[in-house]
């Protein structure tokens, strides 16, 4: 050990963030095995490193007992006491060593206990920073399709954005920039594992969150969204602030925020939807864009009956059922549709 060590151990410290007082602990302990390794099991030490010049020097320990079976790890309490009269039996006796191979040993311990602790570091910094990014957007930029795997570059790392995470009707092309929404951020041996998402309801949440002020600083509330992702959303607004019109907040002068959020969704249609606490009115708002003529509720099922007229059926039911499927999802109840007046056989449910 050296003063050229300690200066790239402040290099480390500057530009990784961790701290040399860390490293060189860890050195330490890691020498003390490689000494035991290299000397055997039963040699207790210790190995101290100069912090200002980066001198090392190791200290053999044995412990003091009345009659010394083992002159490797143990010391006769006569002879400690003739090193110093204050030791008594079960002290523990440093005798500093110069051991002529440790050098070696001890350069190549210095550089791999450096090289993994530097790697636990950058791990943990990572998990860190994206931990405090889970049920967040972040923005990445597609840098390889791998069979139906997305490489996505992130900054730091690089994460796999998988198929079932994928918007089957979007195009992910090399050097694109994309949102994508944090689900999820575990620590592993291996570095943080994160999954991203483009289909989560989280991003549809967080896009609305990011565009519309009223829902940032809570005047108004998202109080639940249901999505196909690629295809439809309903989202339910309800706003703490009997002026504020929580749709027209979040559609925006002349449709600006909501357009914007359909942008970065690559065309997906918005429902926006008031929410109400009278879940009639509830359900027959989640049915949009078609009309209810009336609701009739099982409380204890949690079934509910709703009539349209006869050329909004098509429009309730939705294509292949997901409107009635969305709005369903949306309030929690199970929607069946029925036609008014004639041709009652003629229903959809959800």
């Amino acid at each position: 050990m050296n003063g050229d060590f300690l200066v790239l151990l402040d290099e480390f410290e500057k530009e990784k963030g961790i701290s040399k007082d860390i490293l060189i602990e860890a050195l330490e302990a890691a020498l003390v095995s490689a000494y035991k390794r290299n000397y055997g099991s039963n040699y207790s030490a210790r190995v101290q490193i100069d912090r200002q010049t980066g001198g090392m020097r190791v200290f053999l320990q044995k412990k003091v007992v009345e009659m010394a079976d083992d002159s490797v790890s143990q010391i006769s309490l006569a002879e400690a006491k003739r090193i110093n009269s204050a030791y008594e039996i079960g002290d523990i006796v440093e005798e500093e060593t110069v051991p002529q191979t440790f050098s070696r040993i001890a350069a190549q311990t210095a550089r791999q206990v450096v090289t993994q602790r530097i790697r636990e570091a950058e791990r943990g910094m990572l998990y860190d920073e994206f931990a405090s990014k889970e049920n967040d957007i972040i923005t990445g930029i597609v840098q390889r399709v791998e069979k139906r795997n997305i490489m996505i570059d992130i900054g730091k790392t690089e994460v796999m954005l998988a198929p079932q995470e994928q918007v089957s009707s979007e195009v992910y092309q090399q050097g694109q920039r994309i949102k994508l929404y944090v689900v999820e951020v575990q620590k592993t041996t291996k570095g943080p594992q994160i999954l991203l998402s483009r289909t989560h309801p989280g991003l549809v949440r967080r896009l609305f969150e990011l565009e519309v002020p009223e829902i940032k600083n809570g005047t108004v509330e998202i109080k639940g969204i249901s999505r196909e992702a690629g295809s439809r959303t309903k989202i339910a607004v309800a706003s703490n602030d009997q002026n504020v019109d929580p749709i027209g907040a979040c559609v925006g002068h002349k449709g600006i925020r909501v357009q914007k959020i359909v942008e970065e969704l690559k065309g997906e249609k918005l429902d926006i939807i008031k929410y109400s606490d009278n879940i009639a009115e509830y359900i027959s708002a989640a049915l949009a864009p078609a009309n209810a003529l009336s609701v009739k509720l099982d409380e204890e099922a949690k079934i509910c009956t709703v009539e349209v007229a006869g050329h909004q059926l098509s429009l309730a039911i939705g294509k292949e059922g997901q409107n009635v499927r969305l709005a369903a999802k949306l309030t929690g109840w199970k929607i069946d549709i029925l036609k008014s007046e004639s041709q009652q056989d003629d229903y959809g449910e959800a």
